[in-house]
């Protein structure tokens, strides 16, 4: 039923002799944190490094994320504590090595993002005169944040030049990252369209660093390039994938009928913030003893709840009993967003709902960033750490991505000097044209999106889920088996690549999704509402060309 896509390897025909070529040590794809930090490690290791980003460098998950960066820096805190928070919150499937390797590391890695340069916002008296927030599911203040609700993209900044001022470091933006090459059995390179051209960039190491997934779904706070192409290339080119099942819904996304939904950061909810149903009663404390500030699945799943007890289309963030001074210069973003839509925080609950954010499964990756395939690394939201477990952690994203990219980054370098096999200047490979109708682009994508929100969301079932697998399936048959020629409009080219690769993504969820028959953390089975440690205290890990995911136990 899935052939399609599970036999399809290249996405389109090529003979790397006849293209223009490129040639890296490195070859980083994707511009977020995890990538940034991944090209100044290997740059400072000596290697000669290329960034790919699918945009702009300011266009990434990291640049958007609001809330900020968790790190044990305070006396008080400590890693043991920040260990069991994470823990706690990833429901039993915590790689308890990922988990250790990230919180103890990730102290020096915030350290160094002060001494470049950082401005992370202050508090004179507290350690290193930082202010300290608190979000859900943490038992101690320890998230750094930057302007109020800007730490992404002051994070992103602050590695943009440090990436800059480093002369082997090249970045290529507006770089569409087609397909991994591989040969004999190692990863040697990227196929990428470059200024409306298809180029090989061959490299003595990959790293994978593409970032999340959430246009997977109607309602996302993710940016439009966020189609897992990461996860679907790597998954081509005979990586392994692992826990694609757990897909994170943020709870709280400006709900305004018409308009986009915009990220509302938790620690707004750490600061005070009420949740209030259309009645204008506080729910939270019914549904978890830690009310607002319970952990992201819960919130996310007890709003949905509340949402049908009341026949409403949301709920609100009530911030009415706060200082409006202070909240404001708190959190200046969702000021200015508010005031966009006529919102008066002083008087008025903010209308809100859940939404897709982040991606927890993807590329199985080692303590290095190493993936099963030789010479590819993977990191941050395209990789599968281990460090989440079953449900991210607020605010241990970009932590992740600075210990790992820096990991990574070191030791691709150090691999590629060791590198002395020349690369398969005549490689080539062909894909037959299709006889199938052609399906219209953006109508299946549109389509798509809206099946996984309903079906493969906050809550699933097993027929529900068994029928978005036939329907995948169905618009697999007439869109995998399609060639995009970028000669003609690059921009349709692009826009077809990204549907094979969200059709694949969504496959690999939907498949893992419906093979775990419990729920946890952020996987949610109507038909299965416990947790069963007995039968599911594993991950689940597939490759091509297998149609169902492996359970691999946990140690």
């Amino acid at each position: 039923m899935f052939e399609p896509l599970t036999q399809r390897r290249y996405l389109l025909s090529f003979k790397a002799a006849r293209l223009p070529q490129q040639v890296a040590d490195v070859i980083v794809i994707g511009g977020g944190v995890a990538g940034l930090r991944a090209a100044i490690a290997s740059a400072e290791a000596g290697a000669d490094v290329l960034v790919m980003t699918k945009d702009t460098l300011d266009e990434s998950n990291t640049w958007y994320a609001q809330g900020g960066i968790a790190a044990v820096l305070q006396p008080l805190d400590s890693f043991e504590a920040h260990i069991r928070d994470t823990e706690v919150v990833g429901v039993g499937l915590c790689d308890e090595a990922a988990v250790k390797l990230v919180v103890e590391e990730g102290a020096a890695r915030v350290i160094e993002l002060l001494q470049w340069g950082a401005n992370f916002d202050r508090q004179s008296g507290n350690a290193y005169d930082l202010a300290y927030g608190l979000e859900g599911g943490h038992s101690f203040a320890r998230i750094l944040h930057a302007y109020g609700d800007a730490t992404g993209r002051e994070l992103a900044q602050t590695l943009i030049g440090k990436a800059h001022s480093n002369d082997l470091i090249r970045i290529s933006e507006r770089t569409f990252a087609i397909d991994l090459i591989t040969h004999e059995g190692n990863c040697v390179g990227v196929l990428a369209l470059i200024g409306g051209q298809v180029q090989v960039i061959w490299a003595r190491r990959t790293i994978l660093a593409s970032g999340g997934a959430g246009q997977l779904y109607r309602e996302s706070t993710n940016p439009k390039i966020a189609t897992a192409d990461g996860h679907a290339m790597a998954y081509r080119a005979g990586a392994r994938v692992q826990d694609m099942e757990f897909v994170q819904f943020h709870p709280t996304t400006l709900y305004v009928a018409g308009a986009s939904r915009a990220l509302i950061t938790e620690a707004v909810r750490g600061e005070g913030a009420h949740l209030i149903d259309r009645n204008g009663d506080r729910f939270m404390n019914d549904y978890h003893p830690d009310g607002e500030l319970a952990p992201r699945d819960v919130v996310s799943r007890a709003i949905v709840e509340q949402i049908r007890k009341t026949f409403f289309t949301h709920v609100f963030l009530d911030v009415r009993h706060l200082d409006a001074g202070k909240f404001r210069a708190r959190f200046p973003q969702l000021a200015r967003l508010v005031d966009e839509f006529e919102i008066d925080m002083s008087t008025d609950p903010i209308p809100i709902h859940p939404a897709m954010h982040y991606m927890i499964g993807g590329v199985d990756a080692d303590e290095y960033g190493r993936t099963s395939l030789p010479g590819l690394y993977a990191v941050g939201e395209a990789s599968c750490s281990g460090l989440h477990g079953a449900n991210r952690l607020a605010s241990n994203s970009l932590l992740e991505g600075l210990v790992y990219g820096a990991r990574a980054g070191t030791d691709a370098a150090a691999e590629a000097r060791k590198v002395t096999t020349s690369f398969p200047l005549q490689l080539e490979h062909s894909v037959a044209p299709s006889s199938k109708t052609e399906l219209d682009i953006a109508d299946v994508r549109n389509s798509l999106r809206s099946v996984m929100w309903r079906n493969v969301g906050i809550e699933r079932d097993g027929e529900r889920l068994t029928e978005t697998r036939e329907i995948i399936a169905f618009w697999s048959r007439y869109v995998m088996d399609k060639t995009f020629n970028p000669k003609e409009i690059a921009a349709a080219a692009i826009a077809g690549w990204e549907l094979q690769n969200m059709l694949t993504a969504c496959y690999l969820i939907t498949t893992a999704a419906l093979s775990r028959t419990e729920s946890r953390g952020a996987h949610f089975r109507t038909d299965f509402p416990d947790r069963d440690d007995k039968h599911w205290r594993l991950h689940l890990l597939w490759g091509r060309p297998t149609e169902t995911p492996i359970p691999e136990p946990i140690d």
